[in-house]
Parts: C-alpha cells; structure tokens; sequence
C-alpha cells in the first residue's frame, strides 16, 4: 500500500500506538484483515509526491458530499 499518512503507516506497522479511542476499532479489524495476508507493506509517499492521488481523494471527497456516486471509472488521461 502507498498511504499519505505517516501517522497511518506507523500505526498500521505497530510502531506507533493508536490514541483516539474512536479509532482503535478500525484499527483492530485493519490489523486483523492484514494478518490474513501472507504478506504486506505499507509504505509513506508524502501528498507533495503525490499531487494527482490526492486531487482525485479530494474530488470523491466532495462529490460524496454533495450527494454524488461513491464510484467513478476514470481513464488514465481524461
């Protein structure tokens, strides 16, 4: 996995300790999904790296907001 969380990417790893009691759930069932797999990595690509990624997270953030489609094909280059 390519995350632009450090702060996720630590956590995934159990390097860094999960403080919002809200999340530790999410956390649990993440760490627990990861298990299944034979192998995994995750790895730290910051948003500055990453300036396409994080216009289309931005754009499905604010189009599920408005009401919008959770899901959108897009084609490389369009």
């Amino acid at each position: 996995m390519l995350l632009d969380s450090k702060l996720i990417v630590e956590q995934l790893a159990g390097r860094w300790r999960v403080k919002d009691a809200k999340l530790i759930p999410l956390w649990e069932t993440s760490r627990r999904t990861l298990r299944g797999f034979e192998r995994w990595s995750a790895t730290h690509v910051p948003r500055a790296q990453n300036k396409i990624a994080d216009a289309l997270c931005n754009e499905a953030i604010d189009r599920v907001s408005a009401g919008g489609p959770p899901l959108v094909v897009r084609r490389p280059g369009t």
